[in-house]
């Protein structure tokens, strides 16, 4: 058998945690072109799955970085951007005082996209393959989070993850304090 091909990062998480934490401040996520265009926050209930795996929360991209080319009837783009030091997405908490928390990152890059592009390696960071998402239209929730098919991999950086620092969602994260 053949070994799969992989696009692999193998990354410090400290060095990108370093890399990212001017964005602790929203104000300077916005000042360098990421958007919040829907304010919703991810939550594993929201999403159909059990509770107890917490949340994302709330999700700013970078519409240049993910190359978008349209939002209806799902985000959809062209974007194969695999820069950790530069993440096309950030991941903001909710907090009680109405401010935002970053947590984490997030790559993602629509599967469509990757294959047009001529890449047909899997995606790998740190040793974890990167979550496959499409949304299954016979499940009540939109396991692909309003986006075409794509690959993403989360990286829990300011908030520790008792399942892990690459898992998709984090059970110390809530939408509680979500304003709508």
């Amino acid at each position: 058998m053949t070994p799969i091909a992989c696009w692999a990062a193998e990354i410090d998480l400290d060095e990108l945690r370093s890399a990212v934490s001017k964005y602790q401040d929203v104000n300077q996520a916005l000042a360098d072109g990421y958007i919040n265009p829907d304010n919703h926050c991810v939550s594993a209930e929201g999403e159909g799955l059990p509770p107890e795996l917490g949340g994302m929360g709330i999700h700013f991209i970078h519409p240049e970085l993910l190359k978008i080319t349209a939002t209806e009837p799902r985000v959809d783009g062209k974007g194969t951007h695999t820069d950790w030091m530069r993440p096309s997405v950030l991941i903001y908490e909710p907090q009680a005082d109405g401010s935002l928390e970053l947590v984490g990152v997030e790559n993602l890059v629509f599967e469509a996209a990757w294959r047009e592009s001529g890449k047909e390696e899997e995606l790998m960071f740190n040793g974890r393959s990167w979550d496959h998402m499409a949304d299954d239209p016979s499940t009540p929730g939109d396991e692909a989070h309003g986006f075409s098919p794509h690959y993403d991999q989360h990286v829990w950086l300011f908030r520790e993850n008792p399942m892990g620092n690459l898992m998709p969602f984090n059970p110390a994260v809530t939408c509680e304090h979500h304003k709508h």
